[in-house]
């Protein structure tokens, strides 16, 4: 288990949550703003039931969401403290690989790694002015795990995981913490239950709101003594470096 101490306030703050519409980005949105930071969501439909600040960017389309990313740099940039990339596309479902089509493999690349690209290409030179700054990605056990039938999940979220470990060893001062934060268990979110049938139990499941506290501490502290480090975080509050405990496979649950 890891300790965080908390410091530095949050009302001088700006955040940027990059797939915030719903599920764990809007958990942590909604936390940040609670502790009266300026929350900006970046997402392709508006936070569900909110009043953050939000911009439009869809980020299945590369060349639409470098102009969409580019403004909101210009629009924040000068005062942007911490960002967290949560957008994700998992797929309709699982499916052998053969079964996938290349356009759901090139909608996963461009969501799940080229979009984390272009955020930290377009961000990391706005955040650098601003250190010690902050950088968190959702990451996901299947990067430990792979799993059969998410393929292009697995794939797209394990290389995406260790740009953010080769950024973190590029900057050993760490001008910009760079975290991921990844679940124990599997959370019930919106496009979760899209994939589960009807009467699913999603009482054993995490929700996004269990991210909340380790968010607001990483934003508090700026990822100070994290940097680097993959968490995996549960629903107790617990939180650990997934190199030392290697997160549980969640590939018994289908969908």
């Amino acid at each position: 288990m890891t300790t965080i101490i908390q410091k530095n306030e949050l009302s001088q703050t700006t955040v940027l949550v990059i797939g915030g519409s719903s599920g764990i980005g809007l958990g942590i949105a909604n936390a940040l703003a609670e502790k009266k930071a300026r929350v900006i969501v970046l997402s392709r439909t508006p936070p569900v039931d909110s009043s953050l600040e939000w911009r439009h960017i869809d980020l299945s389309l590369p060349d639409e969401s470098r102009r969409q990313l580019q403004s909101v740099v210009n629009e924040f940039g000068a005062e942007l403290d911490a960002v967290f990339y949560s957008a994700i596309y998992y797929g309709a479902k699982r499916a052998p690989f053969l079964q996938i089509k290349e356009e759901e493999w090139r909608y996963q690349l461009n969501v799940n790694l080229h979009g984390l690209w272009l955020s930290l290409s377009l961000m990391l030179p706005a955040l650098m002015q601003r250190a010690p700054s902050l950088f968190v990605h959702i990451s996901s056990e299947v990067v430990y795990n792979a799993g059969p039938g998410r393929s292009g999940y697995a794939a797209t979220k394990a290389a995406g995981s260790n740009l953010i470990r080769s950024l973190a060893e590029e900057d050993p001062a760490s001008h910009v913490r760079l975290v991921q934060l990844l679940p124990a268990k599997m959370v019930d979110t919106a496009g979760i239950r899209l994939r589960r049938p009807s009467g699913f139990d999603f009482s054993n499941y995490m929700k996004p709101e269990h991210f909340q506290s380790i968010a607001v501490q990483l934003v508090q502290t700026r990822g100070e003594g994290q940097h680097g480090n993959s968490l995996v975080v549960d629903e107790t509050g617990q939180v650990w470096h997934a190199d030392d405990i290697i997160p549980s496979s969640q590939s018994q649950h289908r969908g």
